[in-house]
């Protein structure tokens, strides 16, 4: 374009003739180009003067660090070792001197290292790192690192990485040695909610110009390319559609492609066989099948460079964020010698942080997440009995069995776990647990395996075992080992076959019998494609630890960040609080006198839900609330709370909204709020136009002491019509569920979260609620529907195909209890359950009936006299069996009635009350029925009748 506008001094925007001839001379041999520019014919020759003038040579892979400011009587060489020597001299709590003496492997180990980095030049990449990482810990902001680096005692001394490579075997050649090509890799993970606080502190150090993200392109997928092309051509949206959902889904983390797709699919297959236009639409998209679609911002990458950036790469800025970012993706940017470097945002350090921070807020106790013990036992109780939810890396129904049938011990077990909970090492699992639990099991096919695998019990568990296998006993180098691990993962033939061959001599050269080093490589080939990094195992595994300590020593802190990071995934949301209920915490409705914006921490056993959950509440709502109760205290009556927080956006939906959830039940019972409305915000916007123009009313909405409301009488709202507003605003039901009288019922059945956590076909049972429930004809005409079914754990679709939809179509019907029996499988990679007989639930009155909903922990083997209530008590005759005669005693009997709408959590508080202040008064419980009054169900506790015993259990029903 340059060129054309030069010979005839017109803009590129003057004419789409000279735009078209410029961009089309790519295309053209030099006979058409002088054809094409007949009229200019000295465009072709200065074109050809620009190009001879022109010489430039891009060096590539000259790796460019950027520039750490170093004090001037330092080198990088001779500043690292100082910072290295005063960092292991901490984590040690002695003197260099003493290390050198007392821990000699140490020092010698850090020498090895630290050579291996000068003579690499990678000094002032090592400072780089350290800074950052250092600098987001004194933050606050929690960070881990993945990958190999924890192999490093360098990036241990220096802060980067929290694990000690000499602590747990972990080899430095794997992260850098000198054979190794490439440049070191070190990946840092940080709190997600803080990861841009590092990303600034960077850009603010090293230079905005030299500081920039990495792009990535997301290409046209098989199904996306089928919809585009079909779009270009006008078939219709239906019919592409159609096509494309045709092409099966790809597996294990490889997309499916369009030539893939029409072997394994016959439909595909004949609709392209026998349709034209379906030709025509899967033979284009396979031509634009993979080109880049269109540009976004790589998850972690980003470049640091010396100079500006722009002397290494074209830089765009991001149409959504306005984010700058390379033009060159992250595999080009290092051609050109820029190093990437990853910042990953992960939840679970989110979650570590924020636990850390509650903990400081509600009871002043500092928590060195870095430097906790290791051999807490309640930690590894906590996950032998399987209360897993919410830590990292060993949630899931399939993680939990297995530790519970583990029982970790120490960090290496988790580490381990962590490591072989994946494709391939799965399958070594329940060897690991009998050889933990039985050592007599314990075996090694050569002495010398001993040493690499007696850490997991002679169990390959880790890549790294591999490696150091074919380097101690088939003689390999590192760089060898490397290429074995490359080619057992790519499986190409022909190499597997060279290195089978190399590894067999290798072992018999160095004395291992041809059968063992046959038995050894079987052993290490299927193994190898899937190992895990060691490295990256002891890191991750330290945080699992990290996370399970935190909800064993503080769990309503723990839980309280866990609920706040997942506060947008409902499904997840209701998991947490199930588990909340296990570990005998409640989780109360949001409460403008207690809820932050977040999930809020109460006390030991109560967690609130924030304000910013609640929907069709605004922001600037949410921010008044707090902001007037951290300047002026709580709300006291509900004419303090219109007064002090009533703005602009504060209409019907946001009063409704804030009603309807159980945030203002300190001020009223719902039905009654909800009934007076309009009353109460026309005289909070009388009071409010009133007080901005300083005039006393005339009509006496206001008064001396403030706004004055009379609520006007009116009935209370039902149970189920609060649990259906709770649904509606929050999410998930809080202060009930209706599916709770069911719970005995539902545990003989498999939960819905365990079901999508295993994500193996099979037939089931479940039962739940139906939260949705879309009818639709088949081709056939038939009717048949796609439902959402909801249990105490969680969610899934149902899919109800005509002949059990005909059978079953009274019971398909929102708010219906049913149980449904079928079969469970993953279908598009989305769990469904097909559904193949679908029944109604109605617990039907019994002199039993109640007893359901009574947990475990209270026995009721007989029924009590009337309910008296509490705090009074009365005797009650009762007969006691002697061998030879029946005497009559009286006894002393308490009755305590439990509210209607009390929380399941209430029986572990109560049950914490009975056992501190043991008795001579039996305790009955009356348990409200929906089927009417009952007695008093009798339990095996007895208590005292002191006033202190009352005024406990009367705080507990009150909560």
């Amino acid at each position: 374009d340059i060129l054309v506008c030069v010979e005839t001094g017109k803009n590129v925007a003057d004419g789409d003739r000279l735009d078209m001839r410029a961009t089309d001379l790519a295309l053209k041999t030099e006979q058409e180009m002088t054809e094409l520019f007949a009229d200019l014919p000295a465009a072709i020759k200065n074109t050809e003067v620009v190009a001879a003038a022109v010489n430039i040579e891009i060096p590539l892979r000259q790796w460019a660090f950027p520039n750490f400011d170093l004090p001037p009587e330092h080198s990088y060489d001779s500043y690292l070792r100082k910072l290295v020597s005063k960092g292991l001299a901490l984590e040690y709590k002695k003197s260099f001197e003493e290390i050198t003496r007392e821990h000699p492997e140490a020092v010698k180990r850090l020498e090895y290292e630290l050579d291996i980095i000068s003579k690499k030049g990678y000094s002032s990449y090592f400072l780089v790192v350290s800074d950052f990482a250092n600098w987001s810990r004194s933050q606050g902001i929690i960070s881990t690192t993945r990958g190999s680096a924890a192999g490093s005692l360098v990036a241990f001394a220096l802060g980067i990485t929290s694990v000690n490579p000499l602590e747990y075997q972990l080899p430095f050649e794997r992260f850098l040695n000198l054979e190794r090509p490439l440049p070191p890799d070190i990946d840092t993970d940080f709190a997600d909610n803080r990861r841009d606080e590092v990303i600034e502190y960077v850009a603010a150090k090293y230079g905005k110009d030299k500081v920039a993200q990495i792009v990535t392109f997301g290409s046209m997928l098989a199904r996306a390319a089928v919809r585009d092309v079909g779009r270009v051509l006008g078939v219709p949206y239906s019919k592409c559609d159609k096509i494309a959902k045709l092409i099966p889904f790809g597996k294990q983390g490889f997309h499916m492609t369009i030539e893939q797709a029409l072997k394994l699919s016959p439909e595909l297959r004949a609709a392209h066989e026998q349709d034209a236009e379906t030709k025509k639409v899967i033979d284009l998209a396979k031509k634009v099948e993979g080109v880049a679609r269109h540009a976004s911002i790589h998850a972690a990458g980003v470049v640091i460079s010396p100079v500006p950036l722009t002397n290494y790469t074209p830089l765009r800025s991001d149409n959504e964020t306005g984010t700058i970012t390379t033009q060159y993706d992250m595999y080009s940017i290092e051609e050109t010698g820029l190093v990437k470097m990853d910042f990953l945002g992960i939840r679970n350090l989110s979650i570590l942080g924020r636990a850390v921070e509650i903990v400081k807020r509600a009871k002043n106790i500092d928590i060195d997440i870095y430097h906790l013990p290791l051999d807490d036992k309640k930690t590894f109780e906590l996950l032998s009995t399987g209360k897993t939810i919410g830590l990292f890396q060993l949630g899931g129904s399939g993680m939990t069995k297995y530790l519970k049938d583990l029982k970790p011990t120490n960090v290496r077990d988790i580490m381990a776990m962590v490591a072989l909970y994946r494709p391939g090492p799965m399958e070594s699992i329940p060897e690991f647990i009998a050889r933990k639990h039985n050592p007599n099991l314990i075996e090694y096919l050569d002495p010398r395996l001993k040493e690499i695998l007696s850490a997991s019990y002679g169990v390959l568990t880790y890549q790294d075992d591999v490696l150091l296998i074919a380097i101690k006993i088939a003689g390999y180098s590192w760089e060898e080992a490397d290429k074995l691990r490359k080619a057992m993962g790519k499986k190409i033939p022909r190499e597997m076959a060279e290195q089978k061959e190399k590894f067999l001599e290798g072992c018999m050269k160095n004395g291992l019998p041809s059968k063992k080093a046959l038995k050894l490589w079987s052993l290490i080939e299927p193994f190898a494609a899937y190992g895990f990094n060691k490295a990256h195992a002891a890191s991750y595994g330290i945080v699992a630890y990290q996370t399970a300590y935190m909800k064993a020593n503080f769990p309503v802190e723990y839980m309280t960040a866990v609920m706040s990071a997942e506060a947008g995934n409902t499904e997840n949301i209701a998991e947490a609080v199930a588990e909340c209920v296990n570990l005998g915490i409640t989780v109360l409705p949001p409460d403008v006198n207690e809820s932050l914006k977040n999930f809020t921490y109460i006390d030991e056993q109560h967690i609130r839900f924030g304000l910013s959950a609640i929907k069709n509440l605004g922001s600037d709502v949410v921010e008044k609330i707090i902001e007037e109760r951290q300047r002026s205290g709580k709300f006291a009556t509900l004419d303090d709370f219109i007064t002090r927080t009533f703005v602009r956006n504060f209409n019907k939906k946001s009063w409704e909204a804030l009603v309807k959830c159980g945030a203002l039940d300190s001020f009223g019972e719902r039905g009654r709020l909800l009934a007076n409305t309009d009353n109460i915000l026309n005289l909070a916007r009388s009071y409010a136009s009133e007080l901005a123009s300083a005039q006393n009313s005339l009509f006496g909405a206001r008064s001396a002491g403030g706004l004055k409301i009379q609520l006007q009488s009116a009935p209370e709202s039902e149970p189920r019509e609060k649990l259906a507003w709770e649904k509606e605003l929050l999410g998930l039901y809080i202060t009930s569920h209706p599916l709770e009288e069911f719970r005995n019922i539902f545990k003989k059945w498999e939960p819905i979260s365990r079901l999508k956590a295993q994500g193996r076909e099979t037939s089931i049972i479940c039962g739940g609620i139906l939260t949705r429930v879309k009818t639709i004809l088949t081709k056939k005409g038939e009717q048949m529907c796609f439902a959402q079914l909801e249990d105490l754990s969680g969610s899934i679709e149902l899919v109800v195909f005509p002949r059990t939809f005909a059978e079953a179509r009274e019971f398909l019907v929102v708010d219906k209890i049913v149980k449904v029996s079928g079969k469970f499988q993953l279908k598009d990679e989305e769990p469904k359950i097909l559904a193949d007989k679908i029944e109604e639930l109605v617990l039907t009155p019994s002199p039993t009936s109640e007893r359901r909903t009574l947990p475990t922990i209270f026995s009721s083997p007989a029924t009590a006299g009337e309910d008296v209530g509490l705090p009074t008590s009365s005797p009650t005759t009762r007969t006691e069996s002697g061998e030879k005669n029946h005497e009559k005693t009286v006894e002393k009997r308490i009755t305590i009635s439990i509210p209607a709408d009390a929380n399941p959590g209430i029986f572990m508080k109560l049950k914490s009350v009975f056992e501190a202040h043991p008795g001579p008064i039996r305790v009955a419980l009356n348990i409200p029925s929906p089927h009417g009054a009952k007695k008093p169900i009798l339990t095996d506790f007895y208590i005292n009748d002191t006033e202190e015993t009352k005024n406990e259990i009367k705080k507990v029903l009150q909560s």
